[in-house]
């Protein structure tokens, strides 16, 4: 399993769990949907059958979209000008980072982020913002539109700000024996 987690704060954002599509060569979208939680349930991370989604709400109950319930998103509030102005503070620290770890890519990432930057800008009252878990002010703000049929949510993280990690779950059939480039030297117990 791939967990993508930001780049700057290490916060964990996404996973590959949901079918990820790249768009514009900038941006990662991930359809979500509204699922049911009661207080007290334990999320095993199934997915809500299409069968239990009621209009009610029993006592306890709410309605939360998967994905910012899963990664603990937390939704914040920006005006078109605070937003530009975290934008570019966003974009400087992104452009160093790749400055550092892929500058092939600085003059493709200036470019798609400046025009889904645009775009974003030109439908503002339709989006939604998210930070991740941490809260912290210098990392990536997580977008939340809606699909044309004005139903169907979808988040946007900038692919650039992302890193993957590969999750190895390690299951009960593993052996317990040390594996032969692993040190099993037990002078230090004497």
């Amino acid at each position: 399993m791939l967990i993508y987690s930001d780049a700057l704060t290490g916060d964990e954002l996404i996973s590959d769990a949901y079918d990820l599509t790249e768009t514009d060569d900038v941006v990662y979208e991930a359809d979500a949907t509204m699922i049911t939680i009661k207080e007290g349930a334990v999320d095993i991370g199934a997915n809500a059958s299409a069968e239990e989604a009621e209009e009610t709400l029993e006592e306890g109950e709410q309605r939360v979209n998967n994905i910012v319930h899963s990664f603990r998103l937390t939704e914040t509030q920006f005006d078109k000008k605070s937003y530009m102005t975290y934008l570019k503070g966003y974009m400087k620290a992104v452009k160093a980072h790749l400055a550092e770890t892929n500058p092939d890519r600085v003059a493709a990432f200036e470019k798609g982020a400046a025009t889904y930057a645009k775009k974003v800008l030109g439908s503002f009252n339709d989006w939604q913002f998210f930070t991740g878990e941490s809260m912290n002010p210098d990392g990536m703000v997580v977008l939340m539109n809606y699909r044309e049929d004005g139903v169907t949510p979808y988040m946007v993280f900038w692919k650039d700000g992302v890193k993957e990690v590969k999750v190895v779950r390690l299951g009960p059939s593993l052996s317990s024996t040390p594996r032969s480039d692993m040190s099993t030297d037990t002078s230090l117990s004497q």
